[in-house]
């Protein structure tokens, strides 16, 4: 479970405050205007920003102390971080090895990521040559070699067509259940939660507005500034 009471962020001109609790194994959406706090909340969670206040636990250890590195965790941000110079199998062996030193163990794993979503046999080839939702799915491929039980996206799928956007995320809930992973997943498109998320979070001037599952807080009239949010009349 991850638990987040009361973590504090103070910025010069924000300031932000999160209670949120998210069930293991659960999909959480989380929605809201930008500038709202969503990528700050998940960069407290992955120790990129320090609360002054407050706890963030998960499966009952404080992440707070813990530097990022050492987080049970893997990231995905918009910009999927690929590096052009390096082959897909070279850019998933980073997760592994930063020196990508990889012994055959390692090198299995990252020739079964790739088949785990499916890119099996392209492991040789550049970025450049594969489309943009292939990429996807080798920043996809990363986190999943690292084997943590908590990941992280931040609008990863922001830009793609609809269709590949929610295809992608139909591939993250898939590899989530399958491991049992709990995912935090910000999203650009709130209609994209609806088909995957347990629960959605709206966040809002820098605190979780409300928590309840989609076929609930996506209704209109649940919240006035949900509907604000959602330009509704």
């Amino acid at each position: 479970m991850l638990e987040l009471d009361s973590v504090q962020l103070v910025y010069p001109s924000f300031d932000v405050c999160y209670d949120l609790t998210v069930p293991p194994g659960s999909l959480c959406a989380l929605i809201g205007p930008s500038g709202g706090g969503k990528t700050t909340l998940l960069h407290a969670i992955a120790g990129f920003a320090a609360p002054i206040s407050g706890s963030i636990l998960f499966e009952g250890v404080d992440l707070i102390p813990l530097p990022p590195a050492e987080r049970p965790l893997s990231i995905l941000f918009q910009d999927h971080n690929l590096f052009p110079h390096l082959t897909v199998g070279q850019n998933i062996g980073l997760g592994l090895d930063p020196r990508l030193k990889l012994n055959a163990n390692q090198r299995n794993r990252v020739a079964d990521a790739l088949g785990r979503v499916d890119l099996g046999g392209m492991g040789s080839r550049r970025p450049a040559e594969l489309s943009g939702g292939q990429r996807q799915r080798i920043a996809i491929a990363r986190a999943l070699v690292r084997d943590k039980p908590l990941m992280l996206l931040d609008e990863p799928f922001t830009g793609l067509d609809p269709g590949l956007r929610l295809e992608m995320i139909q591939l993250v809930d898939g590899l989530r259940k399958e491991h049992g992973i709990t995912v935090l997943m910000a999203i650009h498109a709130p209609e994209d939660a609806g088909a995957v998320a347990d629960q959605v979070a709206f966040i809002d001037e820098g605190r979780v507005a409300a928590l309840a599952p989609p076929e609930e807080i996506l209704k209109p009239g649940y919240l006035p500034s949900i509907d604000r949010y959602f330009r509704r009349s």
